[in-house]
């Protein structure tokens, strides 16, 4: 299923793979990972099977401008089968491939154009309007290892926030809730709710109602045990908050 929004189609394709496709660009926010983009991704459970992409085998070569916001979701292949041959890709400067514990390869060997961006920043890529936004886990926080450690430690991952064609689209990237995302100026908000690594879907719920955007579409669930989560709960808890909803779910 694909979400429609003004003249927008933004398809969800499963962890936190999202294609937003406008008259002038195709953008994809951190293709792949998981076999979300190659065929080979299973459902940990029934609920989580009818409650995600189903993670089919594409290659659709589009993109004009691809983004990347850390280390997690820094996927050489799934950038290859998204971006076009002239594509642009944007990735965080707080991404170190060398201490991933995979095997990834160096930005600078990536066949397409990098850009390297702070966790604050402000550029036009690819005709497209963009700002970056930190993502990161509260030391001591509820997300976080037995030792009090962030899963994702400051500086090491942004959120992205894209005038697509003139519609505000926010990814926050695997984060908390932090101080300021309240105040975005958001048409349509992405956000994470499976929990663990990031907002869980109560917190995103609440952010949601403090961003008031037009559009919420979640994303980055059910892609395995420690992120599945009940999809259908967070719409009732988002409509009750007077904000529109949608899933983009198998």
């Amino acid at each position: 299923m694909t979400v429609t929004y003004e003249d927008l189609e933004i398809e969800w394709l499963g962890y936190a793979t999202v294609r937003i496709d406008s008259a002038e660009s195709t953008i994809y926010l951190d293709p792949g990972r998981y076999g979300v983009l190659t065929g080979e991704w299973e459902a940990d459970s029934p609920e989580a099977q009818s409650a995600h992409p189903p993670g089919a085998d594409i290659r659709p070569e589009d993109g004009d401008l691809v983004c990347i916001s850390h280390v997690h979701h820094y996927d050489p292949d799934g950038i290859e089968r998204v971006a076009s041959e002239d594509a642009t890709v944007v990735v965080c400067d707080g991404i170190n491939p060398r201490t991933s514990g995979r095997d990834l390869p160096r930005f600078v060997n990536l066949p397409f154009d990098v850009l390297e961006v702070g966790t604050e920043a402000d550029r036009i890529v690819e005709e497209v309007p963009l700002w970056t936004v930190p993502a990161y886990n509260e030391p001591n926080g509820p997300h976080t290892r037995a030792d009090g450690t962030p899963y994702h430690p400051q500086g090491r991952g942004c959120g992205f926030l894209l005038s697509v064609d003139g519609t505000r689209i926010f990814w926050p990237g695997d984060t908390d809730v932090l101080d300021g995302h309240e105040a975005l100026d958001v048409d349509v908000f992405l956000p994470p709710i499976g929990g663990s690594f990031t907002m869980d879907r109560q917190e995103a719920a609440e952010l949601a109602e403090a961003m008031d955007p037009e559009l919420v579409l979640p994303i980055h669930y059910n892609t395995f045990t420690a992120l599945e989560t009940d999809s259908q709960a967070f719409v009732e808890d988002v409509e009750s908050r007077s904000v529109a909803v949608a899933l983009d779910e198998s």
